[in-house]
Formats: C-alpha cells, sequence, structure tokens
C-alpha cells in the first residue's frame, strides 16, 4: 500500500466516525485531518470536498455494506436475520444512512439495489406465493422494519427493563419468528 492509500484509508476511518456521530453539517474537516494524522489539505486533494468525502463513506459502508448481505427472497426470516446481524456489527451503517436521509432526504442512491430486490420478491411471491397478501413494497418495508427494529436510530425502540435482558441472540430470534409469522 503506497503512502497515500494509507493517508486515504486513514482518512476514510476517521470520516466514518466524525459522520456518523456528527451527520454532514455537523461533521469538520479539522477533526477529521487530526484523527487521521493528515494534512487538512489532503483531504480536498483526495475528496474535492467534505460532502464528497462523505459520499465515499457513504458509499464504502451503507452501498456496498448493504449489498454484502445476500437478499434472499425464498428466505426472508434469513435475510432479515442476517441484516440484523449486519448491522449489529457494523453500528455506523444506520447512523450513516439516517444522516443521510435527514440532511439530504434524497434516497436515489438506494433505488437500484431497492429496485432490484422488490422485482425479486414480486418474482418470488409470484412463483412460491410468499407473503402475498402483501404488495412487494409493502413487504419489503415490514422485513426492513422487522430487521432494523432494535436499531438505536429507531425511536419506536424499547431498550429492555433490567428484569428483561434480552440478548442479542433473543431478539436476533424475535426478528427471524416475527418475519416467519409475517409470511
Amino acid at each position: 500500500m503506497s503512502r497515500a492509500d494509507a493517508t486515504k484509508a486513514r482518512i476514510l476511518r476517521a470520516a466514518t466516525d466524525e459522520f456518523a456521530t456528527y451527520g454532514i453539517a455537523g461533521a469538520r474537516v479539522d477533526r477529521i485531518a487530526k484523527t487521521a494524522a493528515a494534512n487538512k489539505n489532503l483531504i480536498y486533494v483526495y475528496f474535492c470536498s467534505k460532502d464528497q468525502l462523505f459520499d465515499a463513506v457513504f458509499d464504502a459502508h451503507v452501498t456496498h455494506g448493504l449489498d454484502s448481505v445476500p437478499f434472499t427472497p425464498g428466505d426472508l426470516p434469513g435475510y432479515a436475520g442476517q441484516l440484523f446481524d449486519y448491522c449489529r456489527r457494523n453500528p455506523e451503517v444506520i447512523r450513516l444512512a439516517t444522516w443521510h436521509r435527514l440532511e439530504r432526504g434524497d434516497l436515489a442512491f438506494a433505488a437500484p439495489a431497492r429496485d432490484a430486490k422488490l422485482d425479486a420478491l414480486a418474482a418470488a411471491q409470484k412463483q412460491d406465493g410468499i407473503g402475498s397478501v402483501f404488495s412487494p413494497t409493502t413487504l419489503l418495508t415490514l422485513v426492513l422494519s422487522i430487521a432494523l427494529a432494535w436499531n438505536p436510530s429507531n425511536v419506536t425502540s424499547i431498550p429492555a427493563s433490567s428484569s428483561e435482558a434480552e440478548s442479542a441472540d433473543d431478539r436476533r430470534r424475535a426478528i427471524v419468528e416475527a418475519v416467519r409469522r409475517l409470511l
């Protein structure tokens, strides 16, 4: 790895934490540079602007990251469980997606992957009748909502009381079972 590549990687790591914590508007390039032990000007050389740096971080973690969870329309409970696992291992993904939606409001980035999932789901519904009481859009929305129910950015998520003490495995089992029953 060249020095330039190593510096870019440090900048992307620092920017990931900064954007996940503060969003686009609240992120500070000087903090990113300090955390990355990089010259602030290099950020602009490599990424042109703070917005383009956010786009690079978003693409690396959200777009490519979520694409790494295989969509299985024939096994939506399994997909929901894998999505829960991925987001639990990578909490910055949901925070970055939330900031993107709050500050940019544009969900066009998700359209190709979303449309492919909807097409695959419609085909599975037609072939196997799974979840056919719902439209593909409604079914996918419900599955995603269930899979991400315990996400920290979900304002409807109720923390377990000390007497309940649910583990992540308990929550994963509940997600898989809820999607199974939904179908």
